[in-house]
C-alpha cells in the first residue's frame, strides 16, 4: 500500500505532483536542490549546477488559457503570453493557494535513488538526500522524478572540426542570459530551435551582424495566429486533431504545409524544414522573418569546419572574423542519481517508458517519470494530468496490462513517432491525443456526446474551441465547478488582455463558425468520431 512518496524536483511537474499526492490522501516530501520553487522558470542571473537556466528575455510559447492548471486559471489581467517573471510569481500562487511549501525540503539534492532488498514484494526505494554536507536515508513507498530534461546541455563539439582552434569565444546556450556583452559583435548561433532563434533575434540589436545556422530548418510560428488570436487557442482544438486523423495522410500533409506557410514562404527565407510534411515541433518567434528580411540576421546552412577566426559551412562559404559563437544544441535527459540508470533507459539506452510515464519492467509499479514528453501543446497540463494519472497506478485504481502489452504500446507508438517526427525515439508526442489517452485511464475525459445532449453550448466550445486545460475538470475524480464557466468565458479573458483601448467595431469575443457548417460537422463527428 502506497502511503509515503518522494518527489524529485520543485518546479512546474513536482508542485503538480505533492498536490496530486495531497487530493489521494498520500504524503508527500519533496526535495528542491535550490532555495525556491519554479524550476525552469525562476530566473537567475547565472546558470546553477543541476538547475535548468532561462535567459532574462523568456516569454512563454502557450497562451494564458492553454498552460494553466486544469484547475487554477491565471489572473484576468495577465497578457496572453507572460514574462518569465509573471509566470514565476504564477506559480508561487499556486504553491500558496494549495499549500504545497510546507511539503518541500529545499537546498536538499538528492544523490541516490535505490531499491529496497525487497523491492519485489513492497516496492519501497531508498532515497538518500544531502543537505549542508549531512547525508540522509529515507525510505519511500513511491517515487515521482520530477526534475525536468533541461538541465544537461547537449554539446557536440566532436560534431564541429576544428572548434579547438578558433580563438573566439564559444559556450551553450544554457549560459546566454543578457545581449549587451555582444554589442558590435559578429556573433554565430547554431541550432533553429526555439532558443537560438530567440537569441539570435536578441542579439540582432546590438551585434554587428548574427549568423543562425541550421542543419535541418524548421518551420517558424507566430504567436499571434489569424484575426490577432494567441495560435494555440485555433490549432490545438479537438476539431482539427479529428480532422487530420481522418484525412487520407497526403491531403493532411498538403494542408500541414499550406497552414505553415501560410504568413510567409519559408524557402525564400532559407527556413524550409528538409521534411517539410514532418510534424516535428515548429519554432516560435514573431520577429525572425523580419529580422532575416532587414539583413541583421543571416540564415546559413550546417557548419562544416571552425577556423582560428572563421567558419566554413556546408555550402562552400565562408564568414569571416567571427567573434563569438553560442551552441544552441539543445538537452540531454540525464538522471545521475538513479543507481540502476536501466530502470528509465531500459532498451538500447533510450528512454522507455509506459504512457511516457511508467518504466514497464518494475516489479511494482511505483516509480514514475513525469514531464518527460514534448508535445505541440503546454507542458503545465501535461504534467498535472501525467500525475494525476500516476497517483491512480500507485493506489492501484487505474489497472496496468501485463509487461508483454505495455512494451507492445511503447512499440506502437514509436512507429507512430518515425511516420510523424521522422524520429522513433522523440519525446514529442500529439498534444490532444496524449492527453485524452490518460484523461480516459483515470475517467476525466469529457464526453462529448452526452454534452451535446445536455449542454449542447459547452459541447460545442470543448469540440470547436481550444482543447483548455478546463476540459479535464469537467467531470470524474478531481472535477472542478468552475471548469465550465471558464471555458465558456476564456475567450473574453483572452481579449480582455489585449483591448485595454476602447474602438469602435470590436470584434466578437469568439472567432465564429457558420451554424450550418457547424451542424455539418457535428453530423460528421457523430458518424465518423465515435
Amino acid at each position: 500500500m502506497v502511503r509515503r512518496v518522494a518527489v524529485v524536483g520543485a518546479g512546474v511537474s513536482g508542485l503538480a505532483a505533492i498536490k496530486c499526492c495531497l487530493e489521494e490522501g498520500l504524503e508527500p516530501t519533496c526535495f528542491e536542490q535550490s532555495e525556491d520553487i519554479g524550476g525552469l522558470w525562476r530566473y537567475t542571473d547565472q546558470a546553477e549546477e543541476g538547475r535548468a537556466s532561462i535567459y532574462r528575455t523568456v516569454f512563454t510559447n502557450s497562451c494564458k488559457e492553454m498552460m494553466c492548471y486544469s484547475d487554477f486559471p491565471f489572473p484576468d489581467d495577465h497578457p496572453n503570453y507572460m514574462h518569465n517573471g509573471r509566470v514565476q510569481h504564477y506559480i508561487c500562487k499556486y504553491a500558496e493557494h494549495f499549500d504545497l511549501l510546507r511539503h518541500i525540503r529545499f537546498k536538499t539534492l538528492v544523490t541516490k535513488v535505490k531499491k529496497r532488498p525487497d523491492f519485489s514484494v513492497t516496492g519501497k526505494w531508498e532515497v538518500v538526500t544531502q543537505r549542508d554536507g549531512k547525508e540522509e536515508t529515507m525510505v519511500f513507498d513511491a517515487v515521482m522524478i520530477c526534475s525536468g530534461h533541461h538541465v544537461y546541455p547537449n554539446l557536440p563539439l566532436a560534431d564541429f572540426p576544428g572548434i579547438q582552434k578558433f580563438k573566439g569565444r564559444y559556450f551553450h546556450s544554457r549560459e546566454y542570459k543578457e545581449p549587451e556583452k555582444f554589442r558590435g559583435k559578429k556573433v554565430l548561433v547554431v541550432g533553429l530551435g526555439n532558443s537560438g532563434c530567440d537569441i539570435a533575434v536578441e542579439l540582432s540589436t546590438v551585434a554587428s551582424q548574427v549568423y543562425l545556422s541550421s542543419r535541418s530548418g524548421s518551420w517558424v510560428m507566430s504567436r499571434v495566429w489569424d484575426k490577432g488570436y494567441p495560435w494555440d487557442m485555433l490549432v490545438i482544438t479537438r476539431f482539427w486533431t479529428w480532422l487530420e486523423n481522418i484525412l487520407p495522410r497526403a491531403l493532411s500533409d498538403w494542408l500541414y504545409v499550406r497552414c505553415m506557410n501560410r504568413f510567409f514562404k519559408h524557402e525564400n527565407f532559407g527556413l524550409m524544414p528538409l521534411n517539410r510534411t514532418s510534424r516535428k515541433e515548429p519554432v516560435f518567434n514573431d520577429d525572425l522573418p523580419s529580422r532575416i528580411a532587414c539583413g541583421v540576421v543571416v540564415m546559413k546552412p550546417n557548419v562544416k569546419e571552425f577556423r582560428e577566426t572563421s567558419v566554413l559551412f556546408q555550402d562552400g562559404t565562408v564568414q569571416d572574423d567571427v567573434d563569438v559563437v553560442v551552441f544552441a544544441t539543445g538537452y540531454s535527459y540525464s538522471y545521475p542519481f538513479m543507481e540502476d540508470a536501466s530502470i528509465i533507459k531500459s532498451r538500447d539506452n533510450q528512454v522507455t517508458l509506459y504512457k511516457g510515464i511508467l518504466p514497464p519492467h518494475l516489479e511494482r509499479p511505483t516509480m514514475v517519470v513525469i514531464g518527460l514528453v514534448q508535445s505541440l501543446g503546454p507542458i503545465i497540463p501535461t504534467v498535472d494530468l501525467q500525475c494525476r494519472w500516476a497517483v491512480k497506478v500507485f493506489q492501484g485504481q487505474c489497472t496496468l496490462p501485463p509487461v508483454s502489452e505495455m512494451m507492445n504500446d511503447i512499440d506502437e507508438k514509436m512507429g507512430k513517432k518515425l511516420n510523424w517526427y521522422g524520429n522513433s525515439t522523440t519525446l514529442q508526442t500529439d498534444y490532444i491525443t496524449y492527453m485524452d489517452e490518460l484523461a480516459s485511464a483515470i475517467g476525466v475525459k469529457p464526453n462529448i456526446l452526452k454534452l451535446l445532449l445536455t449542454d449542447p453550448r459547452l459541447a460545442l466550445e470543448v469540440f470547436f474551441g481550444p482543447c483548455s486545460p478546463y476540459q479535464f475538470r469537467l467531470t470524474g475524480v478531481g472535477k472542478w465547478s468552475g471548469a465550465r464557466k471558464a471555458i465558456l468565458t476564456q475567450w473574453d479573458r483572452t481579449l480582455r488582455a489585449t483591448q485595454t483601448r476602447v474602438t469602435p467595431d470590436a470584434p466578437t469575443a469568439f472567432p465564429s463558425l457558420a451554424v450550418l457548417g457547424m451542424l455539418f460537422l457535428l453530423l460528421l463527428l457523430a458518424i465518423l468520431y465515435w
